[in-house]
């Protein structure tokens, strides 16, 4: 959040609608990506996830502390994960395939839409007088940006984030990549996450992503 204000040079009483839209936006971004590896989990045919009342859109089952107080401080953070028991499903690896992209599928939906009307509606809210309308406004900007960005991140073939638990689904339980992820795997992640060309390329593909609808949606106005 922090590189937010300072990169969009926001003071006064628009940083309040800012934080709180920002917080909001986490939170629902979050908790729809995990609520939608519950829903998923349990139409494969595994109750775990209702048996641990993740079954639920409200955000309190969803969000992790420390993962939220991350995100606001250091732009990132993560939520509380949805255990799953693939040896429920009725069909184990479509079953696995299916909850691994069910939320980054979510993620991106949610970053089409806000993108849409943020491309329509966004500047007009945010420049508004009126500090309901800028939270609108800035609400938009951030529902876009962090479900693009939690998309992309989930999508790294790095355990355990859902592009290696999909990726997984397709190899040998015993293969030399799926024990080195298994070892490594978060140490890994952790060591690019704190790395400039970590910031670099999540960047660029983000923002080239953003671009890229900004484009699309140019094409209807």
């Amino acid at each position: 959040m922090i590189f937010f204000i300072f990169a969009l040079g926001i003071s006064g009483w628009s940083l309040a609608a800012f934080a709180l839209a920002y917080i909001l936006a986490i939170a629902l971004s979050m908790s729809l990506h995990e609520f939608s590896h519950a829903i998923v989990a349990y139409k494969m045919g595994d109750p775990t996830p209702k048996a641990q009342k993740r079954l639920s859109l409200n955000p309190l089952n969803h969000i992790d502390t420390w993962g939220i107080i991350s995100f606001l401080l250091i732009g990132f953070g993560w939520a509380k994960p949805v255990q799953v028991n693939p040896l429920n499903f009725r069909n184990y690896n479509r079953g696995r395939r299916l909850v691994a992209l069910s939320g980054v599928t979510t993620n991106l939906i949610l970053g089409i839409i806000f993108s849409a009307f943020y491309y329509f509606f966004g500047d007009g809210l945010i420049a508004s007088s009126n500090i309901f309308f800028c939270f609108v406004g800035y609400f938009l900007m951030m529902g876009m940006t962090i479900n693009i960005s939690l998309a992309v991140f989930n999508l790294m073939p790095i355990y355990p984030l859902d592009g290696y638990n999909f990726l997984e689904s397709f190899l040998k339980p015993f293969s030399k990549f799926v024990q080195f992820m298994r070892k490594y795997g978060s140490l890994i992640l952790l060591i690019f996450i704190m790395t400039p060309v970590f910031d670099i390329l999540y960047a660029y593909v983000v923002t080239g992503i953003e671009n890229g609808l900004s484009l699309f949606w140019g094409y209807f106005k």
